[in-house]
């Protein structure tokens, strides 16, 4: 199924940006087609074919809160989409939910039949309240379309100013005045966001390739059992105890419920200084508690964002295993406890009992067993 995003000028909600200026000789051929303007408001009818009826929830998976439900072979319409956990459904298998116009609830796309084909939905606003349409924004020449996300990348095509955008996920790329993020608005075809205005808002979108997002296990032990092996296998190529990494994981990603950890598949918190390195795909802003001087509060930071939960505890081993700030804790990967301590005296966190509840949890629940060789 193709994730689309669809946004058109003119309705009154665009916001102003800076101008990027295209070679005259880009292809005129490729300028964005006419939208439906309807469409791009958001809105589509389909029809539930779901026995038993369609649980209808609080956000994009199983484990959020039912609101209500409706019946199969009913006509619902749907506003915007979002993505979400991947479920199998009576008509595909799918990551993409879809937000009804009552009640922001969210149903899985995957009981809905579209008459007429799926259309190009509008990506659901952050926090839940209007769909959020996306328009190029400059002010003359136009916006180069490049094969890939970057200006190394060859020029495939023009959009004009005000062009209405599909965009179906993000790429990190090129910086363009502090902004890293392209949007890929077909095969082989991506635009500098630093030029695409949202209205009302940017929606948290996919990077490009991301895996759909995660339900939270339902016990300790199935915790336990699904990160086990990512950190074993960080053990075996970087050298940081298993241990450490579980209880980190516990710590940092609230056993696997928080939304960085279920969206972005990060169970570590690793913030992006400059950019997401070689493992992430890109950066994505969450709200955070910092620490100082025995004081914390809340703010807002960049998070690095992974295709996979492998991927995460990966990055995670790397950064330890090559910072040269924790080149003493490496000293010390075959004793757990003193490894916790040296991270945090290395300023890994900012809790100031940081080093402390990783030891608790270790001890807690004999964490140091995923330490010895199976």
């Amino acid at each position: 199924m193709s994730m689309k995003f669809i946004g058109v000028a003119g309705l009154g909600l665009l916001l102003g940006a800076l101008a990027l200026a295209s070679p005259a000789n880009a292809s005129p051929s490729s300028a964005a087609q006419p939208l439906d303007r309807a469409t791009a408001r958001g809105g589509g009818k389909a029809i539930v074919r779901a026995p038993g009826g369609l649980n209808v929830r609080s956000g994009a998976a199983t484990d959020r809160a039912i609101l209500g439900t409706v019946d199969d072979g009913s006509t619902v319409r749907v506003i915007c989409q979002v993505w979400g956990q991947q479920v199998k459904g009576s008509q595909r298998t799918a990551a993409l939910w879809d937000r009804l116009d009552w009640g922001h609830g969210h149903v899985a796309d995957g009981f809905l039949q579209w008459p007429n084909g799926r259309p190009a939905l509008p990506w659901c606003g952050d926090p839940p309240v209007d769909a959020t349409s996306a328009a190029v924004d400059v002010t003359s020449g136009g916006l180069n379309v490049r094969s890939g996300p970057g200006t190394a990348h060859s020029t495939v095509g023009s959009l004009g100013d005000s062009a209405g955008l599909q965009v179906e996920c993000r790429s990190w790329g090129t910086t363009i005045d502090g902004n890293a993020v392209w949007d890929r608005i077909g095969a082989g075809r991506y635009v500098a966001d630093k030029y695409v205005r949202w209205a009302p808002a940017k929606p948290r979108y996919p990077w490009c390739g991301q895996a759909p997002a995660t339900v939270p296990a339902a016990t300790k032990d199935a915790f336990f059992a699904r990160v086990a092996g990512p950190a074993q296998a960080s053990a075996r190529t970087w050298k940081v105890p298993a241990s450490v990494t579980i209880a980190q994981a516990i710590l940092e990603s609230g056993w696997g419920r928080s939304t960085l950890t279920r969206v972005d598949h990060s169970y570590f918190g690793m913030k992006c200084f400059g950019g997401p390195g070689p493992i992430a795909v890109g950066c994505s802003a969450y709200a955070t508690q910092e620490c100082t001087a025995g004081k914390c509060s809340t703010t807002r930071a960049s998070f690095r964002a992974y295709r996979t939960m492998a991927d995460s505890f990966d990055d995670h081993g790397r950064q330890l295993a090559t910072m040269s700030r924790y080149k003493t804790a490496m000293k010390y990967a075959s004793d757990p406890e003193r490894f916790a301590r040296e991270i945090h005296k290395a300023g890994y966190a900012t809790s100031p009992t940081y080093a402390n509840n990783l030891i608790d949890l270790i001890r807690r629940y004999d964490l140091t067993k995923y330490d010895r060789p199976s």
